[in-house]
């Protein structure tokens, strides 16, 4: 069995770069069908700690981790006022999609959409751009970033691994919150 991470296997890189100059691209989609204007993931080539390596990095926008975050922290207090309540809980199916485990009471849904409310009002979901690094990733490294950009496009992925290439990146310090897309139908 082997135990290195072959993301940073120089045959496996070589092999990478080859596939990139045959796109013409300066990245490859993980998962093509899966890119939406608000997250797409993509591999691409970059150092880490003066090695080359390979990079999977998941890119979104900072509304989509606004939203995220606000769903958290309301799933985290419906859990709270009601102890049996399992959660949302979902597993990915062979074909990638989310199949849900849990069906919501009304009474838990209307909690969550009050909390969600509260939470807003206060500030508490707000989020700001961010660069996950996770060095302990099972293929090369895992990125997690998060612009405050209205759509991600490839000219939005491109500027990224050149800006997160030469250390020329700079992320937005401020907070920010998003309005809610979605409107309670009575």
């Amino acid at each position: 069995m082997q135990t290195s991470n072959l993301g940073f296997d120089p045959a496996e890189i070589e092999q990478f770069k080859e596939e990139l100059s045959n796109s013409g691209k300066p990245f490859q989609f993980v998962e093509e069908e899966e890119v939406s204007g608000d997250m797409a993931e993509f591999m691409f080539i970059g150092s880490y700690e003066g090695r080359p390596v390979i990079y999977d990095c998941l890119l979104g926008t900072l509304q989509l981790a606004y939203e995220s975050n606000l769903l958290e922290m309301a799933e985290a207090k419906a859990k709270e006022k009601f102890p049996d309540y399992k959660g949302f809980d979902f597993e990915i199916d062979e074909r990638g999609n989310g199949v849900a485990h849990e069906e919501e009471s009304e009474e838990v849904e209307e909690y969550k959409a009050y909390a969600m409310y509260e939470i807003e009002e206060a500030g508490a979901a707000n989020v700001a751009e961010s660069v996950d690094l996770d060095s302990d990733f099972e293929f090369g490294i895992g990125l997690e970033v998060y612009l405050n950009l209205p759509e991600i496009t490839e000219t939005v992925i491109v500027k990224f691994i050149d800006e997160f290439n030469s250390g020329t990146l700079k992320l937005d310090p401020v907070a920010y919150s998003f309005e809610s897309d979605d409107e309670e139908e009575d």
